[in-house]
């Protein structure tokens, strides 16, 4: 029974991948005209695509969603609550830098930059923005703020910003605040501020638990848009 479970669970991880491999070798082969360069590293490749999206999302399930909701349920041990968003922040912090969209997308841009824009000053400068924005997203939880005391200075700050910045920075802040919200970042950082919503009294769940991962984002938007500033510098 276990071993068909396992089984179904690998189908729709290969039924998720399918179709937009079948578009591309389409558009390759049909539309454009070109043959895949090399066949055999194709196919090996989305086999390795396959299981190690599949194993990935299964050791997600089994260990950073449940450790991260129980953390989330545990943080009001700690009392005061600058602490709890200091652990939000180093949570978010180190979450970010082993999401790998964000890595494949800090090498792109060094090396369209030709190294102007290191890939580890990239990296840390989206961290700090993210965990920023978790940081921001708990204490907003634990104070029961509203959405809209939050997000519309942290809008009006990326406008003033986007005016400073040098105007590569905005495309890239841009795209990082997207390549933060990959497959570690999403599960942990919803079951940390679910897991916390749940045991806040007056707290909804589904009110407050939801949201945290757009200012994550905002956070991240904020910080490269800061570091393109201090280039300038």
């Amino acid at each position: 029974m276990r071993i068909l479970e396992n089984l179904g669970a690998l189908w729709e991880t290969l039924m998720s991948i399918l179709p937009l491999t079948a578009i591309l070798v389409f558009f390759q082969l049909v539309v454009l005209r070109k043959p895949i360069d090399n066949v055999k590293e194709f196919v090996i490749g989305f086999l390795l695509s396959v299981f190690g999206l599949h194993f990935f999302l299964k050791g997600v399930s089994m260990s950073l969603f449940p450790l991260g909701d129980s953390v989330g349920a545990n943080l009001v041990v700690l009392e005061r609550k600058w602490l709890i968003v200091l652990v939000a922040f180093i949570i978010g912090y180190f979450g970010t830098l082993v999401e790998p969209a964000l890595k494949a997308l800090a090498l792109e841009v060094e090396e369209i930059s030709i190294g102007a824009i290191p890939h580890n000053v990239l990296v840390h400068a989206v961290a700090i923005g993210f965990g920023t924005g978790m940081g921001i997203g708990i204490y907003k939880i634990l104070n029961n703020i509203s959405y809209v005391k939050i997000i519309v200075p942290l809008l009006l700050i990326i406008l003033v910003l986007i005016f400073l910045a040098p105007e590569e920075f905005v495309s890239i802040a841009m795209d990082s605040a997207s390549a933060t919200t990959g497959p570690v970042n999403i599960p942990l950082n919803m079951a940390l501020a679910i897991g916390l919503t749940k045991i806040i009294e007056n707290i909804d769940p589904l009110l407050a638990g939801f949201g945290i991962v757009g200012l994550t984002s905002t956070g991240a938007v904020i910080s490269v848009l800061i570091l393109g500033i201090l280039t300038r510098i």
